[in-house]
């Protein structure tokens, strides 16, 4: 047990007001960037990402970064606190995020930040050096926070932390990011400036060992030690449910899980389904370090983190998933398809857990072409500091990387003006619904949270390359749209999609990917046949093969404990075959497979059964 120290101290604040947006009129352009009136969502989800900065190798790195998200529902709008953004964003939709810049420095370096509820206050705890009083307000539109000026301090210092408020008004703290340390937990008292109550108690661990998704590394192929952070409690129906994410945020594995328990002391169960956030394939992989907050209709909403790990291993961005509990408590998190459009809360479907909308992606390794080519390679040698998490990469920044379905590659214009254009070739004609634009950082500059950053662009659509029509025009946005989402006002049926530039804030106009969704007119593919399934020696790993499906654009696996519950998913493209590694070793599976293309999804295969 680590014995918990109090020290009173006076915790000054700095006050800076809140910029006046200058007032006018609003130009329908602007307005639609401002005021999304959709019915969906795409992730990663759009929102003004802050820059940090590192240095590596004495050269100093910018790049955005969004992370460690503690989502809560404050009086029907939804409160997002992220790691080091200088602020927090609020949304009455889940889908129109406004950046509010709090009446204080605390937030500007804050590590995963702690938030909940405590009756009609908003409480926050976190600091970049692992210690700090709990603040609170009655108004966090405002930003007015404050403190009790108590400080909570331990030898060890306090990371990763998760403030929870139960039914009978107790508070915890829950918290720890180590390769070494368990999770911990401290009841805290709310009538005493947050002060703990008794000692901290140690829970559980990683044994990576016996649970294969909790190995470090990509895929799991790491001998290093893992690391067990990001703790976030639920209760359901008597039920707590304390989420954990491992093994590594930089990782395409890093995910979440949970343990189970009667007590919020514990002791605690690990769930035989784990894990229960999982992405490891796609356009933007990771699915760990999150939050669940409950919807305005009763639903489940599980936020994440995703990698990217190109500019600094800490580059990542934000996912937002369908989430919930089974009839017999299992919790899940579906993340398939996790990256093609959703249907946002508020938006009505029949079952919760299947929201995604059927609109598939149009545009992978379709002929694209820009009048604007830069063709070179770049090595990015890692430092000391960097071994063990980051590789050595080759980067080329050609074209066909802005429709290669990997984030972490991209296409660098030569210049940054008005007269560059992408187009990309659909090849036939097809029922576009949704636009997504990823901006990249390509050699930034730019460092916290200026307010110049802005995209803008217009998109039109053809038949015949002959005659344009303007689906989408932002060429006077005034908004950060790092992840620019565009759902139409209805389908259009085109073969040909321009991106024409506008402006940008970086030096040079970079995208990780242009991707377009919608319905193809044609069949879709059939069921992958011939599928096995051989578990390993190693039974954390199983072997899946089956067929290659002719014009299928790639595959999704299934698996979980019962035939009926096979939340768990891993999509990969072109090639069939997957070895999963994410298993655990004293628990048997079932598994399915489907093929999917432009046109939509296959059947599912027959359910295989592994002991």
């Amino acid at each position: 047990m680590i014995q918990r120290f109090l020290f009173l101290t006076l915790f000054i604040f700095c006050f800076s007001c809140n910029s006046e947006k200058e007032k006018g009129d609003v130009s329908s352009e602007e307005k639609s960037a401002q005021d999304k009136n959709y019915k969906t969502y795409c992730n990663p989800i759009d929102i003004d990402y802050s820059y940090m900065s590192h240095y590596r190798a004495k050269n100093k790195v910018s790049y955005r970064s969004g992370a460690d998200p503690a989502v809560v529902n404050f009086k029907g709008k939804y409160y997002m606190f992220v790691t080091r953004s200088h602020g927090y964003w609020v949304s009455d939709d889940m889908s129109n995020w406004k950046f509010i810049r709090p009446q204080s420095w605390y937030f500007h370096g804050s590590n995963a930040p702690a938030a909940a509820v405590y009756k009609d206050k908003i409480i926050v705890y976190g600091d970049p050096v692992g210690y700090g009083p709990v603040i609170e307000t009655d108004n966090p539109e405002l930003g007015d926070w404050k403190t009790n000026f108590a400080i909570i301090n331990v030898p060890g210092q306090i990371q990763d932390p998760n403030l929870f408020v139960d039914d009978d008004g107790k508070v915890y703290l829950y918290e720890e990011s180590s390769n070494k340390w368990p999770l911990r937990v401290v009841e805290l008292d709310p009538d005493n400036y947050f002060v703990p109550i008794g000692e901290e108690k140690d829970l559980f661990n990683l044994d990576p060992e016996k649970h294969g998704w909790e190995r470090f590394g990509q895929d799991h192929t790491s001998d290093l030690k893992p690391f067990i952070e990001g703790p976030w409690m639920m209760k359901h129906n008597g039920t707590y449910y304390l989420e954990y994410g491992a093994p590594g945020t930089q990782w395409n594995v890093y995910a979440d899980g949970v343990y189970t328990s009667k007590s919020p002391f514990g002791p605690f169960e690990y769930a035989p389904y784990n894990p229960i956030s999982y992405k490891p394939g796609g356009f933007l992989k990771g699915s760990g370090h999150g939050s669940t907050v409950k919807d305005n209709n009763g639903n489940y909403w599980h936020f994440s983190t995703m990698a990217i790990s190109v500019n600094f291993k800490f580059e990542r961005r934000l996912g937002m998933y369908p989430a919930g509990f089974e009839d017999n408590g299992q919790m899940y998190v579906n993340t398939a398809y996790g990256d093609y459009p959703h249907y946002l809360p508020n938006t009505k479907v029949d079952n919760h857990k299947e929201r995604f909308t059927g609109w598939m992606l149009l545009s992978y390794n379709k002929p694209v072409k820009t009048n604007s080519p830069l063709v070179t390679k770049e090595i990015n040698v890692v430092d000391e500091s960097d071994k063990g998490y980051m590789q050595e990469q080759i980067t080329d920044f050609n074209i066909n990387r802005i429709n290669d379905e990997e984030i972490r590659s991209y296409w660098v214009s030569e210049s940054n003006n008005d007269s560059i254009y992408v187009e990309i070739d659909l090849e036939k004609p097809m029922n576009v619904s949704a636009i997504q634009i990823n901006f990249q950082d390509f050699n930034s500059d730019i460092y916290g949270r200026p307010d110049t950053l802005r995209q803008q662009f217009v998109l039109q659509s053809s038949i015949d390359r002959q005659n344009w029509k303007t689906i989408a025009d932002y060429s006077k946005n005034k908004k950060d749209m790092p992840h620019a989402y565009i759902e139409l006002e209805k389908s259009e049926k085109v073969r040909y999609i321009r991106y024409n530039h506008v402006y940008c804030t970086n030096n040079y106009l970079s995208i990780s990917e242009f991707r377009v969704f919608g319905k193809g007119l044609e069949s879709k593919p059939i069921t992958p046949p011939n599928f096995k399934a051989v578990r390993q020696a190693d039974r954390r790993n199983v072997n899946l093969t089956w067929e290659k499906v002719k014009d299928a654009t790639g595959y999704v696996i299934y698996w979980g404990i019962s035939k009926d519950k096979l939340n768990l998913s891993a999509m990969m493209y072109d090639t069939p075959n997957y070895e999963l590694r994410a298993l655990n070793t004293d628990q048997s599976y079932y598994l399915q497979v489907e093929a999917f293309n432009e046109n939509g999804i296959s059947e599912k295969s027959e359910i295989l059964y592994i002991e």
